[in-house]
């Protein structure tokens, strides 16, 4: 028998074995490109002089670190590195082209058992993702904030629950007929195929693992929130509304401890015509203000995620959120010196960090960052092979 909804059940911040409010990311991406003359400050280090953009996001500036020259090894195709932001695998636009795991995914390998989902991807706009499984396949993305407040707080009758889990528990009969399948194989197999045989085992096993846990958190009851569902948007040339909405039920998920990893994919391909604007001052016009409403939108989702307070600490405090875009000029196609920022998540951050805008600094590094602070043990990732350099952690 469940225990009834209690308010311990429910509280503004999860606790870690030290106390501490456990560390959780948050990865944004906006496809069409961000116009690079109203983004990037000229000047280095922590005395920066803002740009258009950034003033949006001046009740932030200590809480965040802007990046300059950097962009992902090997990553181009133009539109087609929207795929790649966060894995980082390189020639996205070649034919027979395979993904790699994205960081939002490896994070959920490693601690997404903990919270009742161990991972998010949401998306508005178009049907697209940016978070990949280990064997490169597509996560679907949550486009609707409505059945994704259903998700996180509405509890399911007894008999949907008994049919979620039964669903689940086919799910895992079926892994163990294929390990025991695999065990089997690998007898007669060479040592470096036994090798690869091994690994696969290894990552069904913890396939399994994950949805034994899925399964417990079936019979768990949901937390209560006061605020009330919210009513869908169809209407696609308003993705900045659309994203709001999104935002505020990311804060929620974030907030209930719902889960600690969110991916969100905002799609603006109804403006794709005003990216290649070919220097036509109206065609600019036009485009910077769709964009200034993108930053409006982050702005107010850094500002609310610092409105829940525990004993000094907040969500941004705790959350990493990583904010940018697959192309350097959506004017052009190019996937060199992508806008890039991060804010919060326990980082010496307001400073702009400038590589060189010619051989770019791997991006991937910061992938490499994140995955740390989260307190997950590795020096790489996908093309990363080693930390940011110039970003460094906070003892607290």
């Amino acid at each position: 028998m469940a225990l009834p909804m209690l308010g311990a059940m429910t509280p503004a911040f999860a606790k870690g074995a030290d106390g501490k409010p456990p560390r959780r990311m948050v990865c944004i991406q906006t496809n069409q490109g961000i116009m690079p003359q109203f983004f990037f400050p000229e000047k280095a280090g922590k005395d920066y002089e803002t740009t258009p953009y950034l003033n949006f996001l001046t009740d932030h500036r200590k809480e965040m670190t802007l990046f300059s020259g950097v962009s992902l090894p090997g990553v181009d195709g133009g539109h087609a590195a929207d795929k790649c932001f966060l894995t980082g695998t390189p020639h996205p636009g070649r034919g027979g082209f395979r993904n790699g795991i994205s960081l939002d995914q490896f994070a959920a390998e490693s601690i997404g058992n903990e919270t009742r989902f161990a991972s998010l991807s949401l998306a508005v706009g178009e049907n697209r993702t940016m978070s990949f499984t280990r064997s490169g396949a597509p996560i679907p993305p949550e486009r609707s904030p409505r059945k994704l407040y259903a998700q996180l707080f509405l509890q399911g009758k007894p008999q949907q629950i008994e049919a979620k889990v039964a669903e689940i528990r086919k799910g895992r009969s079926l892994l163990d007929f294929v390990s025991d399948q695999s065990k089997r194989l690998s007898k007669d197999l060479a040592k470096a195929d036994q090798d690869r045989v091994d690994q696969y085992y290894t990552s069904v096993r913890e396939l399994e693992r994950r949805m034994k846990a899925a399964e417990d958190w079936e019979y768990r009851p949901k937390p209560k929130v006061d605020t009330p569902a919210p009513n869908d948007i169809q209407d696609r040339m308003a993705f900045v509304n659309q994203s709001n909405l999104m935002f505020d039920m990311m804060k929620l998920a974030l907030e209930t401890d719902s889960t600690r990893i969110l991916s969100f994919f905002i799609d603006t391909v109804v403006i794709h015509n005003l990216t290649h604007h070919g220097g036509r001052k109206q065609q600019i016009a036009e485009l910077r203000q769709h964009e200034e409403g993108q930053f409006r939108a982050f702005n107010q989702f850094l500002s609310n995620l610092k409105e829940p307070d525990e004993n000094g600490q907040n969500l941004l405090d705790s959350t990493m959120v990583l904010y940018g875009t697959c192309m350097g000029s959506a004017n052009s196609h190019s996937n060199y010196n992508l806008p890039v920022l991060l804010a919060g998540g326990g980082f010496q951050h307001g400073q702009h960090l400038v590589f060189d805008k010619k051989h770019n600094y791997p991006l991937s590094n910061l992938h490499v960052s994140m995955l740390q602070r989260l307190g997950i043990e590795t020096d790489t990732f996908s093309t990363g092979k080693g930390t940011m350099r110039g970003l460094e952690m906070t003892n607290s």
